[in-house]
């Protein structure tokens, strides 16, 4: 297990020279790496070797809370010239969240679960194996998932590689942070209010959330109203490639998704033809919108008009709504049902010392919330979602900025600070349009299309209506060969 100290960074523009793994290999896409392996030009163990050395190479990014090199070794030592399982040989990352892996901690960025190992695999992970992944580790979280930034108490902030002044993004923070900075090509990722989305936006990367429902929370989960699992991938090959094989119903699954017409990867090459494109800035959360992300959104909507689409800017059906409120409620009755289960599985009475004061306070929160108003809070979004899903029997997809602003600063959305209340409304002011697509269950993806005058990462949302996974990947991938975006690393990359 990799151990995580505190170290002077350097700001930004003061790079840090890091060894390179030979001919960036694992920045290619994660399909191509498991073709070198099946053709014998390149074997897993060496692949695993260049992930383990670059993990070690991007330590003070702090993006990991466990490397199980011994395992992923024996794994990668497993796979031979010729496999034919999609990813055999291949790196990945696991988020540290929700996701139960057979012998590997599972903290959820916080001091109540202590040393807390499931004894076995959650279905999307037994998919992983069965598919030839060679899983390196855990990745960042900030505690319990809560917010759009990845630094908990218990692990320290993992840092962005395109400067390590700024977040990550979260709640998959540190799988943004380990594909972002080379040490594995993909990286398992969840989203509950945009936490798919937005470290893809702060890390320059496809993130792509899908429909509720399309991917199993088995066996811990029947369903889940606001959180999916999906991935981090650099291309939208690899997303539609993720998407096929963490796909479909588990037995005793509450709810699930209809299967695809056709697989993902097939869909997302298909002509999407002529569509109906609504570009909107509404907010469902009042916030400041910075001007580079008004800039790259309309730029965004500008190439998707040169592709032949029709894009015109709207009034989005939840301007003016304020959802924090009623979402918070959710939210809220959530992370005491996570605090309850670290207490559960640990014996430990959830306190001050063991976790951290915005984690107590949506604790308390949501043991405040009585039945009936937790009721009454899925019913009132259930109503909001079904208003804004029948904006979809006119256009195609919607057009918003991922965030509202650039990556922030370390620090500057605190889960130590004094006023819990108000770090969480700062949490939503960065984020207004995401959590929304958790509450429809639409899915929706946040592109790497442009960057900042000061090299940051800026991403577009596009959203879907229910299902239409396959279309946002089909356009995702004429966005990507008219602006390609595999290659623009950070610098060096900064350390």
């Amino acid at each position: 297990m990799t151990q995580h100290t505190s170290l002077r960074l350097p700001t930004f523009g003061q790079a840090v020279r890091l060894p390179a793994v030979p001919d960036d290999l694992l920045r290619k896409p994660a399909l191509e790496l498991a073709d070198l392996v099946r053709s014998g030009e390149v074997s897993s163990r060496e692949l695993t070797q260049a992930s383990l050395d670059r993990i070690e190479a991007t330590e003070p990014l702090n993006h990991w809370t466990l490397v199980d090199a011994e395992g992923a070794l024996a794994a990668a030592d497993a796979v031979k010239a010729g496999d034919e399982r999609p990813f055999a040989g291949v790196p990945i990352a696991l988020k540290d969240l929700f996701l139960a892996a057979n012998g590997l901690r599972m903290a959820q960025g916080s001091d109540l679960l202590g040393d807390f190992t499931p004894d076995y695999d959650a279905a999307v992970v037994r998919r992983f194996r069965a598919a030839g992944f060679v899983l390196m580790g855990r990745t960042q979280t900030p505690e319990f998932g809560i917010l759009p930034v990845t630094e908990p108490r218990r692990f320290g902030p993992a840092r962005n590689p395109w400067d390590p002044e700024r977040t990550t993004g979260g709640s998959s923070g540190g799988s943004a942070g380990a594909v972002a900075g080379g040490a594995v090509p993909v990286a398992h990722g969840s989203d509950g209010g945009g936490s798919i989305r937005i470290p893809a936006a702060c890390c320059g990367l496809v993130g792509l959330k899908p429909s509720r429902g399309r991917i199993s929370r088995a066996p811990d989960l029947g369903d889940h109203m606001l959180s999916t699992d999906g991935a981090l991938t650099r291309t939208i090959d690899d997303a539609a490639a993720m998407l096929d094989l963490m796909s479909g119903h588990e037995v005793g699954d509450a709810t699930w998704a209809p299967p695809p017409e056709a697989p993902f990867a097939e869909l997302s090459r298909r002509d999407p033809g002529k569509l109906r494109v609504a570009l909107t800035f509404d907010m469902p959360i009042e916030a400041q919108l910075d001007p580079a992300y008004e800039r790259a959104t309309r730029d965004a909507a500008e190439l998707l008009e040169s592709l032949g689409h029709h894009v015109e800017e709207v009034d989005a059906p939840w301007k003016g709504a304020d959802l924090l409120p009623t979402f918070s409620a959710l939210w809220a009755t959530q992370v005491a049902a996570s605090v309850m289960h670290g207490q559960l599985v640990t014996g430990t009475e959830p306190s001050a010392k063991n976790i951290e004061p915005l984690s107590m306070w949506l604790y308390e929160t949501g043991n405040s919330i009585q039945a009936p108003q937790y009721v009454a809070a899925v019913a009132v979004l259930q109503a909001f979602a079904r208003g804004i899903v029948s904006f979809w029997n006119d256009w195609d997809l919607v057009l918003t900025p991922s965030l509202a602003r650039p990556p922030v600063r370390h620090g500057e959305i605190d889960p130590l600070g004094e006023n819990p209340a108000y770090e969480f409304k700062k949490s939503g002011e960065f984020t207004p349009w995401t959590a929304g697509m958790n509450v429809t269950g639409q899915p929706a993806i946040s592109l790497p299309l442009a960057q900042s005058e000061d090299g940051l990462p800026l991403g577009a949302h596009l959203i879907g209506a229910p299902l239409a996974e396959g279309l946002l990947l089909a356009v995702g991938r004429q966005l990507e060969q008219a602006r390609p975006w595999a290659d623009r690393i950070p610098p060096e990359p900064a350390g």
